[in-house]
């Protein structure tokens, strides 16, 4: 099959939407299918088989900020890029978002795939649920990554959504060299901003051990003030933006992750990359992480903003050797359970319903 999978955010920018859309490509070429990933870029595209769209402006969202491309100019490529694939399928993530999948949306003949990943609140969805539940019809599937993804987008657009939940690509993180470490290590991994918690983390740092270390990877609007709160503390590395490689390579020298997400988390992929990394989880008892890991399963799951709970439970990973070594074992499984070969084969057979049906 000719598949096309379009991303609504900048695939040169590290997020989880944009990942999800390259690792789906990357399996259902390993199955023999041809997958063009098509999307903005804000430069050279990430790898083979990307079709640029333009470059992204960043939009306020969610609590975030999201790398987007509304332009006309960005209209006008995804156009021609869906006249020169001849595509049987089109598999839109987050399609109502405005450039090359809302795009997409409107004019492509193709039988189009949506996959919902927002939870939470959305402003969009509030103040144009009406228009935007129209152009949903013309999903001929819809598909939310989480219960709580599926609620968001039934409340305002209406329709009926089948929870396929991301993956992971679980040898990215098993086969790599860990990161050395000096001694036991917690990673943060994630953008430097209020929802994201990284202040509830930096708060438990003064109930750790002297000899615990601690990453954080990554950067935002709060990375200088609570960069400045651990100034002197020696146990806190600062890694700014890492790459994928990296990336794997310290879930895979870490012994924890940390996620104290405050909330606004569709699906927990990065708990996932730990587990299929061996790392131990410690995280917030939120929606979208408590559908990933099952509590004191797969993980430590505390209530979100709670630092001395944070605090108790990394400890707890730290130090109870035989707590810890139960976590990785039952995530392991977890993240064989959801990896993206899996759920590459759950897609591919909507895929080839609706290519037959068109």
């Amino acid at each position: 099959m000719r598949i096309g999978l379009v991303s609504p955010y900048s695939l040169t920018l590290p997020g989880g939407v944009q990942g999800q859309v390259l690792g789906l490509a990357r399996a259902l070429r390993a199955r023999g299918h041809e997958a063009r990933v098509l999307g903005p870029c804000d430069g050279p595209p990430p790898e083979p088989g990307v079709t640029p769209l333009g470059s992204s402006i960043p939009l306020a969202a969610n609590g975030s900020v999201a790398p987007i491309a509304p332009s006309p100019a960005c209209a006008l490529r995804t156009i021609a890029a869906l006249d020169d694939e001849d595509l049987d399928v089109v598999h839109l993530h987050e399609p109502l978002v405005p450039g090359p999948c809302l795009t997409t949306l409107v004019v492509a003949e193709t039988p189009l795939v949506g996959t919902f990943h927002a939870a939470g609140s959305s402003a969009s969805y509030r103040w144009a649920g009406r228009p935007l539940g129209w152009a949903a019809r013309r999903l001929a599937w819809r598909c939310a990554v989480s219960q709580a993804a599926a609620a968001l987008a039934g409340t305002h657009l209406g329709g009926s959504y089948e929870v396929l939940g991301n993956g992971v690509e679980v040898e990215r993180f098993r086969d790599v060299v860990p990161w050395p470490t000096e001694g036991p290590t917690i990673l943060f991994l994630g953008r430097h901003e209020p929802r994201k918690g990284l202040a509830v983390l930096v708060e438990a740092l003064r109930d750790l051990p002297a000899e615990a270390r601690l990453w954080v990877a990554g950067e935002g609007p709060e990375t200088g003030r609570l960069r400045a709160a651990t100034a002197g503390d020696p146990r806190v590395s600062w890694l700014g933006r890492v790459g994928d490689h990296e990336r794997a390579r310290r879930l895979r020298g870490a012994q924890v992750l940390s996620a104290p997400s405050l909330g606004g988390e569709s699906f927990g992929i990065v708990l996932l990359e730990a587990m299929a990394a061996g790392a131990a989880v410690v995280a917030s008892d939120i929606p979208g992480y408590a559908d990933v890991a099952r509590s004191g399963r797969e993980a430590l799951l505390v209530a979100p903003g709670d630092a001395r709970a944070l605090a108790a439970a990394l400890r707890r990973a730290l130090e109870d050797r035989d707590r810890a070594a139960g976590l990785v074992a039952a995530g392991r499984v977890r993240a064989e359970e959801l990896s993206m070969d899996r759920l590459a084969e759950r897609y591919l057979e909507r895929y080839q319903a609706l290519a037959r049906v068109g």
